[in-house]
């Protein structure tokens, strides 16, 4: 890219004159060790930017303006072969962006305590095609834009989206990609600066951050940008006056810390609206912009504005479903001689936001009423039908006795009064006898069993007979559990999304999850239930997880 037509944009005074001849020995590494004045004049390069570079990658290029493989360079050829070679089908890339048709002779060249090889070039009648200045070929044109579609629509995470866009552009187009967005507030981030060097990409975290905000006076390219204006070409010289705004100060500094020469500059814009700007830039590439790339750069960031505009869009529906849940789920209430405490992780995808919940209320004889559910479904239809069920659940859970019974009456609500599906929960009773301590007392309908942890260290899961989904009869005799609390011990309710593995199943997860319950038993309830978040949950779940937890007092001491 940035390449000028030779044969009309060769400046006058590269022209050698009769009998002259560039020449440049590079040593058995291909890189150049010496040149004369005459190869310095033709390639438009000083002494220093060429002694101890690569030649093939300083120079060698085809009448297309690209680099080609070294094993089918005629030069490298002899070189590598040293043996003597001549030819005409080439072109040197000059110090300045310009293609350099070339006639050429390579022969070895013996130096003291090494060996070699002297090239001797000038001006040849290669013709460089007009499409190869300037721009991307138009095949490979076509194939970026279809690689650049393809890559950022597959993805709706914005940091994501600006990292593949840095794999799609460096070093293809450039050395450097700086990229600024705006938040919905208006205010200006630097979120990358990524630099391709010695084959890899590196952020250079020391140059993002927040930028100075737009003003409608400035008319430098990037804030013409930024305001929407068309893409345009800058270098170092157009920030090196007084700046005109707070913006022109950080890319002072910009093209100072990173001496890009040559950069080009385009809005990103969503459907709507200004998302931001992205900078493209070079410093080890000598060939500049010019404006003939800028259309190319133009549909680059119009594709990342519709792919970052989406990804906003998914982010925001996500804040509004989960926002929505986290309401939806109760406030726990203070019971007297017992800790609680309950999580809610909602899923990655804002789409599966909605089914899993829990509960905790007080009832009538003071027990307290535990429940831990999922309604089928992800989405906020099953937020909606969870705080449906979950308000049912309630009244009955007042009116029966015991936990079957007011689960049984749920079964024939559901059927005959609402459009709920399935669901799963557990149901109990958490009671404290005078003399026996803390009991618990409960129902399952086809939800994973309660996990009982001792505060010593051991664990084991509560099952109960019968368990059946909830919603799929009227007529199921539900089962009961009851058992005796030790104290200190903490009982565990939970979702499948922290178990359940799309590869594996619910086992494997159901033995982890044991495991790490009785290792981290003597944390308190918070970080016990972040623990298990992070360390139980697989890999591949991208469900929701809701946890419930409650601990009984550990025993009095015996007072003598």
């Amino acid at each position: 890219m940035g390449r000028q037509d030779p044969a009309t944009a060769m400046p006058p005074d590269v022209a050698p004159a009769v009998g002259e001849l560039g020449g440049y020995v590079v040593d058995e590494t291909g890189r150049i060790v010496s040149v004369n004045d005459c190869g310095l004049k033709l390639l438009g390069l000083t002494a220093e930017d060429a002694l101890g570079r690569d030649h093939h990658e300083l120079l060698h290029r085809d009448a297309g303006g690209n680099m080609g493989p070294r094993a089918l360079c005629p030069v490298m050829e002899a070189v590598l072969s040293r043996a003597a070679g001549s030819g005409e089908s080439l072109c040197f890339l000059r110090g300045d962006g310009l293609l350099l048709p070339v006639r050429w002779t390579a022969t070895p060249y013996p130096a003291e305590n090494s060996s070699g090889t002297l090239v001797l070039f000038h001006p040849g009648p290669v013709e460089v095609p007009a499409a190869a200045q300037g721009t991307l070929p138009e095949l490979d044109r076509l194939a970026l834009l279809a690689e650049t579609t393809t890559s950022l629509t597959s993805t709706l995470n914005e940091q994501e989206t600006v990292d593949r866009l840095a794999h799609l552009a460096l070093p293809r187009l450039a050395d450097w990609m700086i990229v600024d967005l705006m938040d919905d507030g208006g205010d200006i981030r630097r979120t990358h600066v990524v630099e391709h060097h010695d084959g890899r990409l590196s952020r250079r975290p020391e140059l993002e951050g927040p930028i100075p905000a737009v003003t409608a006076q400035s008319q430098l390219p990037l804030s013409r940008a930024l305001r929407g204006s068309g893409a345009s070409l800058a270098g170092p010289e157009v920030y090196q006056g007084e700046p005109d705004s707070g913006i022109a100060v950080v890319q002072h500094e910009l093209f100072d810390a990173t001496r890009i020469h040559s950069a080009a500059i385009a809005p990103i814009r969503g459907p709507r609206e200004v998302l931001g700007a992205l900078t493209l830039g070079r410093g080890d590439n000598p060939v500049p912009f010019t404006t003939r790339d800028l259309s190319l750069l133009e549909d680059i960031t119009r594709r990342a504005g519709l792919a970052i505009s989406n990804s906003r869009l998914y982010q925001r529906q996500r804040r509004i479903a989960e926002t929505m849940q986290r309401h939806l789920l109760p406030r726990l209430p203070e019971v007297p001689g017992i800790e609680l405490h309950a999580s809610y992780l909602p899923a990655p995808d804002a789409s599966q936001v909605g089914g899993d919940w829990y509960d905790a209320f007080t009832l009538p004889d003071d027990v307290t009423g535990l429940v831990i559910g999922d309604v089928a479904g992800h989405d906020l239809e099953a937020a909606a039908r969870m705080a449906q069920l979950r308000n049912m659940l309630r009244a009955l859970a007042w009116s029966e006795p015991h936990p079957p019974s007011a689960v049984r009456q749920l079964d024939r609500v559901i059927a005959r009064a609402t459009d709920l599906s399935t669901a799963t929960l557990v149901l109990g009773r958490l009671a404290r006898a005078p003399q026996a301590g803390w009991t618990w007392e409960w129902t399952n309908a086809g939800h994973p069993p309660p996990l009982l942890i001792t505060h010593d260290g051991r664990a084991e899961y509560l099952p109960t007979t019968d368990s059946v989904l909830l919603g799929t009869g009227t007529d199921v005799t539900r089962g009961r559990g009851r058992v005796p609390l030790p104290p200190g011990s903490t009982l565990l309710l939970y979702t499948d999304g922290l178990i359940e593995s799309r590869a594996h199943g619910t086992d494997p997860g159901l033995a982890r999850l044991r495991r790490y319950a009785a290792a981290t038993a003597h944390h308190s309830l918070g970080l016990l239930c972040k623990r298990l978040i992070e360390e139980v949950r697989p890999a591949d779940n991208d469900d929701d997880v809701a946890l419930l937890a409650v601990r009984v007092p550990a025993a009095t001491p015996v007072k003598f």
